[in-house]
């Protein structure tokens, strides 16, 4: 089901122009609009969910099986070094628009891009209590 106020919606059904690398009868793959590198695309649901807490688990499956894929395919015709996969999650985690979508980076030795982050020291005593806390 689409969302009507929906952009990536749009994008993902063909009702705005895109650099579209891949249609299937469940998603649209197109390159993002401002890359963090060169070949930077969009694994886009052409239903909407908003996020991975709201997307049908076949859903998401299929669009990992996608994403394996592109890279495959991505890194044999870029001659790229590697892949970031980077899906985010609420606002805070620098979600921006509200529909589900798999970022497909490709990365080259000395690209200048940063997903990266500042690691901790935790307490062996604290990540003890969480591993207890997360355990299923």
């Amino acid at each position: 089901m689409k969302k009507d106020d929906c952009i990536f919606c749009k994008l993902a059904n063909g009702e705005i122009p895109t650099n579209s690398i891949y249609e299937d009868e469940q998603f649209r793959v197109i390159l993002d609009a401002a890359p963090a590198t060169k070949g930077h695309a969009l694994i886009l649901p052409k239903d909407h969910f908003a996020d991975l807490y709201e997307i049908d688990e076949d859903v998401a499956a299929s669009a990992m099986k996608l994403a394996k894929k592109l890279v495959k395919h991505m890194t044999e015709k870029l001659h790229c070094d590697g892949f970031n996969l980077v899906q985010n999650n609420g606002e805070c985690a620098g979600q921006s628009v509200f529909h589900f979508h798999l970022h497909l980076i490709p990365r080259y030795e000395n690209d200048q891009a940063k997903i990266l982050w500042t690691p901790t020291n935790p307490d062996p005593e604290e990540q003890k209590a969480l591993c207890e806390q997360l355990k299923l």
